[in-house]
């Protein structure tokens, strides 16, 4: 072939027919009239090199899978099917077209097209079928090998920062450096599976749950029963989708033999956190004094109501009420779920306060520290701005 000509594309096409057959790229290259060295640089700019067998750039396509294994709903596609695809768009049909043809809705066809074409745009079928099954080879490879984001992921979760929170800062903070990003998935995997690449070995004691291993969520029991109350069935709708704010959800974290506590206040739509400090007991007049005395400070409009669990700490729960001029309600017996909010505030509140410990020792001035923590945590459900932005904002709305 004279050099200084255009290939037509047919001719590559070929070439691509032939190596993908088993035939090394220089026999290829003679076979459809190029020189060897232009044979190569196509195969290099298809990507090839990531697909051939051996490593003298010599060989053919490595293994191209299953070529007989079925498609159609249901399954991935198969080769017959990218054979149909490749043909389709030499036709020139349109993805909605190729779709009807194989029973695929069109979206398929224009991801498969997306995900495993050439380079240069062009579709192959058997170039797009080496692809595809080279992707979905199992175990993926490790990548967290980054000193530098090792150390970031490190420092925050030793903060009690969660995987799935520092995969979002990352992609918020790093959005043009790719090698600063990582999903929450590879951290745990990290964590779990092999504790591969840079991160400490110890560090899955960082979260929530300090499990060293994954295991299924269990059944929740909740403690004891409280009948006589206004039930959360009555709370108003506008609770329940956090379009207005001032709505709050309690709870205990209880400590080591039931004999010591803690008090969490989560208000609904800013998730901004309060501890209540119970030095002596987590009794009801306990409980309410310390609610009283943590509440009083906010403005009305972020004092509209208080949903609790059925335990005997909100005996005294008329008082509140009263006090505080706005409803408490009252969850189902064993229906933590009502209180999600609470309840996901809680978990967190576990990276400093570990289940089974003495929490009498904790002053006031400890647990102002860890709210602080908490509510300066940039939150994936508020856009990443924190608690703390959220609840200023409104207190210097209405001032």
């Amino acid at each position: 072939m004279p050099s200084g000509f255009s290939v037509p594309m047919s001719v590559k096409r070929e070439f691509f027919d032939l190596v993908c057959g088993g035939m090394p790229t220089t026999e290829a290259s003679l076979q459809v009239g190029a020189s060897r060295r232009t044979g190569l640089v196509w195969w290099r700019d298809a990507g090839g090199m990531k697909l051939r067998i051996g490593g003298d750039g010599l060989g053919g396509l490595a293994s191209a899978g299953d070529l007989t294994r079925p498609g159609g709903c249901g399954h991935r596609l198969s080769f017959a099917e990218r054979y149909e695809i490749d043909r389709g768009l030499q036709a020139g049909l349109s993805y909605a077209e190729i779709g009807r043809r194989l029973e695929r809705d069109r979206s398929v066809i224009w991801r498969e097209v997306r995900r495993n074409r050439l380079p240069n745009g062009d579709y192959h079928a058997l170039m797009a079928q080496a692809r595809a099954t080279q992707n979905a080879r199992r175990p993926k490879t490790f990548t967290l090998d980054n000193h530098r984001l090792c150390s970031a992921i490190e420092a925050w979760m030793d903060d009690g920062w969660s995987p799935k929170l520092i995969s979002s800062v990352l992609a918020r903070d790093f959005a043009d450096d790719k090698l600063m990003q990582v999903s929450h998935e590879t951290v745990y995997q990290h964590l779990y599976v092999q504790t591969r690449g840079q991160l400490r070995a110890d560090l899955h004691k960082c979260l929530s749950t300090a499990r060293s291993q994954r295991k299924p969520r269990g059944h929740t029991e909740r403690r004891g029963k409280f009948n006589d109350v206004i039930t959360i069935s009555r709370r108003p709708a506008e609770v329940a989708d956090r379009a207005v704010p001032g709505h709050w959800e309690g709870d205990l974290i209880i400590g080591a033999g039931n004999r010591s506590a803690i008090g969490t206040l989560v208000e609904r739509s800013t998730r901004f956190t309060i501890l209540l400090h119970l030095p002596v007991d987590h009794s009801a007049e306990t409980v309410a004094a310390a609610m009283l005395d943590a509440m009083a400070e906010l403005p009305d409009h972020l004092r509209r109501s208080i949903t609790w669990d059925r335990g005997s700490e909100m005996a005294e729960w008329q008082d509140i009420s009263l006090q505080l001029q706005a409803p408490v309600y009252f969850c189902d017996p064993h229906s933590p779920w009502q209180r999600g909010t609470n309840e996901n505030t809680n978990r967190l509140l576990r990276f400093w306060f570990e289940k089974g410990s003495d929490l009498s020792g904790y002053t006031k001035a400890d647990l102002n520290t860890v709210a602080d923590k908490l509510n300066t945590r940039p939150r994936p459900t508020l856009d990443l701005d924190t608690p703390a932005q959220r609840i200023a904002a409104l207190i210097n709305q209405a001032a």
